[in-house]
């Protein structure tokens, strides 16, 4: 007698072939039968996707990585002794409102307020990255760099640390940073491993930008202090920008709600891979940015000349 073709104890519907050619109705049984047994396991509906797009070890890294924060520069003013002063190695860089400088200095940045929330994920493991240390850091309304730029040198706000919550998240206080001459408006920030290994700035994870929304800059640059950067602005785009015109800042663009009066909220996802190699983080020779960064007295009121970019 003719022994009946079964796959995962279910008879097959067409004996005769594959099992990949059993029709839709033993397609879907299939599907329904794994999804059970995942949500079992506590895997879900997440774990069966990866299972579905698994194949080999390489393709589940490919497709991990297409979620990866692009590397960029972080610019000729870090302050994570890269190039210069280290603000990381100060008591009292671990701080969420990062307005006001800290210990000896005294000095508080003004403008829009803004807070900043990264959401930062572990795409090794396809979960959180709780426990990493996101160090933050941007220019003031006018274009200046806290501890680099001429008037400012003796200051360090703009700058601080924050340990990623059992969600992977990191919240900052802080005001709407300039559009200056030769860059789009941005936020700079680096991932660390843990808070113990932010006084190496070579132990850094994953180094970025966060790129502002047009209308939202549009609106804050008629704000009182802001003057310079409607021109700045309106001298670059998203695509001409020599960090973020490689795609547009596609994966780099943050989600903006609130009103000048209220202040903005920004949000972005940060995705890291630590199966891949830092690419980024380190000055370039001359001190400038991707494509050089303001003259080493640092930033007028006006921002850098252009064609440069921190």
């Amino acid at each position: 007698m003719r022994r009946r073709r079964e796959f995962e104890g279910r008879p097959l519907a067409r004996p005769d072939e594959e099992v990949v050619d059993q029709g839709l109705g033993f397609d879907l049984g299939t599907l329904v039968s794994r999804r059970r047994m995942l949500g079992l396991l506590g895997l879900g509906a997440a774990g069966l996707g990866v299972a579905a797009c698994g194949g080999s070890s390489g393709e589940a890294s490919a497709s991990a990585a297409a979620g990866e924060i692009p590397d960029e520069t972080a610019g000729p003013y870090p302050g994570d002794g890269s190039n210069g002063p280290d603000v990381l190695e100060q008591s009292g860089i671990v701080r969420s409102d990062i307005r006001s400088s800290f210990g000896e200095a005294k000095g508080t940045a003004e403008g829009v307020p803004m807070t900043l929330e990264l959401a930062v994920s572990d795409l090794a493991k396809g979960a959180p990255f709780a426990g990493v240390a996101v160090y933050v850091w941007h220019c003031t309304r006018d274009g200046k760099y806290s501890m680099y730029s001429e008037g400012v040198t003796d200051e360090n706000y703009l700058r601080g640390v924050q340990v990623a919550d059992a969600e992977g998240k990191v919240r900052f206080t802080s005001i709407f940073p300039a559009c200056y001459s030769g860059r789009w408006p941005h936020i700079h920030f680096e991932v660390y491993p843990d808070q113990a290994s932010i006084t190496d700035a070579t132990k850094a994870i994953a180094t970025s930008q966060v790129a502002l929304p047009k209308d939202v800059c549009d609106t804050v640059y008629a704000e009182a202090g802001y003057e310079q950067s409607v021109k700045n602005l309106a001298q670059v785009t998203l695509d001409s920008d020599n960090v973020f015109g490689d795609d547009g800042a596609a994966s780099q663009l943050a989600t903006v709600t609130g009103d000048v009066g209220s202040g903005y909220a920004v949000a972005l996802e940060v995705g890291v891979d630590t199966g891949t190699k830092p690419s980024g983080g380190a000055p370039p020779a001359g001190g400038g940015g991707r494509s050089g960064g303001p003259p080493p007295g640092g930033a007028p009121s006006g921002g850098p000349p252009p064609g440069n970019a921190p």
